[in-house]
C-alpha cells in the first residue's frame, strides 16, 4: 500500500511538473497548453477561485508547481510588486515590493509598469519591467537573490515597457530596444551579470528615434541540432547563437514598435514585421548572414495583428487583429484558408488546448475556436466585461485569466 501511495504522489508531482506555465506563451513559448481546458463559463460558474490584483498590471500569469506569479504597479509607476498566490485555492502567499521608482516616464493608456512577464522555474522567478529594473527572487521566500537597474533604454514617454524574458540554460535572455539603445543581452541565473551583450547590426542613423523602438520578446528555436535565439527589432529581425550572442542571420524590415512573439514550424519562423501596418513574414531558419532576399518563404500583409502573437497549429496558422478579424492561413503557404469577424478588440495572444484556439477579446470574452480549416465555434464566455489585456495562461485542466482587477482560475 505503501508503495501504491509513494507511486501515486510522485505521478502527482511529474504531472504537476509538467502542467507548469513557465514564461510568456507558455513552456514552448508558442501558446500551447496540454490540458483539456473547459469551453464555457462566465462570471459565477466554471470559476476555481478569483482573487482581486491591487494596481495595475498587465503581465501574464506564470505557473510552478502550486505557486501562480505576476506583477503589478502603481499606476503612477513608482512602485513595482511580484504577487505569487496558490494555484489551488487562490490565496495570496507573497504580496512583494520589487522596485521603488524615482522619475516614471507616462505609459500609454493601453499599457502598464508592469506588462513584461516573468519567468519562472524551480524556486527561482526572474521579473522584468523594461527600464525600471530586472530581479530575481527566491520563490520559496520571496528573498531577493540579485537586482539589475542599469539595463535602461528610453522606451518613450506615453509608450512604457513591453518585452518579456526567455531563459536558455543558465542564461536571462532580454531584448533592450529603445529610441536610445538596441541591444539583446544575457545575464547569468546565479548572478545576474552579463554573460554576452550584442548591440543590434541595423543601422539607425537615418532613422527617427521613435522608430527605433520595439517591444518584442525574444524566441528560442530548435533548428536541427541547434538553438537559435529569434529577436525582432525596429527595421530588423535577427537571430543569434544563444550561448555566445553572435549574430547567426538577419532579415531587414521597414517596421518598429513591434510586440508579438514570434512562432516557428516548418523550418521557419513566423515573425509580425511593423506595428502601423502590421505584416506577418515566413522565413526559413537555414540561412546566414542577410537573408532578406533569400530566405523569406511569404508575405501576408492584411489583417495581420500588432498585439496578439499568432499561433501554428499543424499545417495552420491563426491570427488576431486589434479588431477582431480572426485569420487562418496554411503555415507553409501563407495562403488564406477561411477569415471571420468576432466581436470586441483583441490584445491578448491566442492560446491552444486539445485542438481548439482560444480568443480573449479586451472585454474578457472569450470565443473558443475550432483549430481546423472549416471555421467552427465551440464555446462562447464572458467575465463579465472586465477589461483584458493580458494573455490567458494554463496549467493542468485549468484557465487563468487576468483582467484589470482580477486573477480568475478558470475550471473545476
Amino acid at each position: 500500500m505503501r508503495m501504491i501511495l509513494t507511486l501515486l504522489i510522485t505521478l502527482n508531482a511529474s504531472l504537476m511538473a509538467q502542467d507548469n506555465w513557465s514564461q510568456f506563451r507558455g513552456p514552448t513559448a508558442d501558446g500551447h497548453a496540454r490540458g483539456h481546458l473547459p469551453l464555457n463559463w462566465n462570471s459565477k460558474t466554471n470559476i476555481a477561485w478569483k482573487t482581486k490584483i491591487h494596481d495595475l498590471g498587465w503581465s501574464s500569469p506564470v505557473i510552478w508547481e502550486n505557486q501562480v506569479w505576476l506583477t503589478t504597479a502603481l499606476k503612477n509607476g513608482r512602485k513595482l510588486f511580484a504577487i505569487c498566490l496558490d494555484r489551488q485555492t487562490g490565496e495570496i502567499i507573497h504580496d512583494l515590493p520589487v522596485f521603488d521608482v524615482k522619475n516614471p516616464q507616462p505609459v500609454a493608456a493601453i499599457n502598464s509598469y508592469a506588462s513584461p512577464t516573468p519567468a519562472i522555474e524551480n524556486n527561482r522567478i526572474y521579473l522584468h519591467y523594461g527600464t525600471y529594473g530586472t530581479a530575481c527572487l527566491d520563490t520559496s521566500t520571496g528573498r531577493t537573490i540579485w537586482t539589475r537597474r542599469d539595463l535602461n533604454c528610453d522606451h518613450e514617454a506615453g509608450a512604457g515597457p513591453g518585452g518579456s524574458i526567455a531563459l536558455s540554460g543558465n542564461l536571462v535572455l532580454i531584448n533592450v530596444d529603445g529610441r536610445d539603445v538596441q541591444y539583446v543581452i544575457a545575464l547569468d541565473k546565479a548572478t545576474g551579470k552579463d554573460v554576452w551583450k550584442t548591440t543590434r547590426s541595423a543601422d539607425y542613423s537615418n532613422v527617427r528615434p521613435n522608430q527605433r523602438k520595439s517591444y518584442c520578446t525574444p524566441t528560442l528555436i530548435p533548428w536541427k541540432d541547434s538553438i537559435q535565439l529569434v529577436s525582432p527589432a525596429a527595421k530588423v529581425v535577427i537571430s543569434y547563437d544563444p550561448d555566445t550572442g553572435n549574430e547567426l542571420w538577419k532579415v531587414r524590415h521597414r517596421g518598429w514598435s513591434i510586440a508579438p512573439r514570434p512562432v516557428f514550424g516548418h523550418g521557419m519562423t513566423y515573425v509580425i514585421m511593423d506595428h502601423d501596418h502590421p505584416e506577418l513574414w515566413a522565413v526559413r531558419l537555414d540561412g546566414k548572414g542577410d537573408v532578406t532576399e533569400s530566405h523569406i518563404a511569404w508575405k501576408q500583409t492584411k489583417g495581420m495583428s500588432a498585439r496578439s502573437s499568432p499561433l501554428v497549429s499543424g499545417d495552420l496558422i491563426f491570427v488576431v487583429n486589434q479588431d477582431g478579424i480572426a485569420t487562418c492561413l496554411e503555415s507553409r503557404t501563407g495562403t488564406v484558408v477561411w477569415k471571420n469577424r468576432l466581436k470586441g478588440d483583441y490584445s491578448a495572444s491566442l492560446l491552444q488546448a486539445n485542438g481548439s484556439i482560444y480568443f480573449f477579446n479586451e472585454d474578457s470574452a472569450c470565443t473558443v475556436v475550432r483549430a481546423a480549416r472549416k471555421y467552427e465555434i465551440l464555446g462562447t464566455s464572458s467575465l463579465g466585461g472586465e477589461r483584458l489585456m493580458a494573455s490567458p495562461a494554463a496549467a493542468g485542466n485549468s484557465l487563468f485569466v487576468r483582467t484589470e482587477e482580477h486573477l480568475y482560475c478558470i475550471g473545476k
